[in-house]
């Protein structure tokens, strides 16, 4: 289950619980007062008071960690891969096999991918370019489909990774 429907699992089972507490206190109260002759005096008053207040107490706490599961962020799932270096790869070697149909944007960005050892960060491919983001973002899907690069998801951002066919 996710922490979500834990949490309001969680959440429900405190508010039954705080339920069965002042059914619970509702019910004794009412045998003491019937009871009990001494009135408010009665050393029973106290010993219950004492255990309605510690288990409200813990009804909070289990509410609360239901509270915290409710709001928390989902882990993410980190997944780290060596890349391989494309470092061996002469960039006018690749320039003369698959750079010939590129338009400029595509070349830059082809280049600069190269020069970094066939993998950078997108984000900083836009800084790098002068390049917009969604700009950026459509030229890698250009060259993507043309099968020149792959785009692996790291956090906030996505890796560019020089495709070796």
């Amino acid at each position: 289950m996710k922490n979500k429907n834990v949490g309001w699992l969680v959440i429900g089972i405190s508010l039954f619980i705080g339920i069965v507490i002042w059914i619970f206190n509702s019910g004794i109260t009412s045998v003491l007062n019937a009871t009990c002759d001494m009135g408010s005096t009665c050393s029973m008053y106290k010993t219950l008071s004492l255990q309605t207040w510690i288990s409200i107490a813990i009804t909070l706490v289990v509410f609360c960690i239901g509270l915290f599961l409710v709001l928390s962020k989902e882990n993410e799932r980190i997944v780290v891969k060596k890349i391989k270096s494309t470092a061996s790869l002469n960039p006018k070697e690749f320039d003369k096999k698959h750079l010939k149909n590129l338009d400029a944007d595509e070349k830059e960005i082809m280049n600069l991918i190269l020069k970094n050892k066939g993998s950078m960060f997108q984000s900083r491919l836009a800084d790098e370019t002068g390049l917009g983001k969604v700009k950026v973002t459509r030229v890698l899907d250009a060259l993507e489909g043309q099968g020149l690069i792959e785009r692996k998801r790291r956090r906030m951002t996505n890796i560019v990774i020089l495709r070796r066919d």
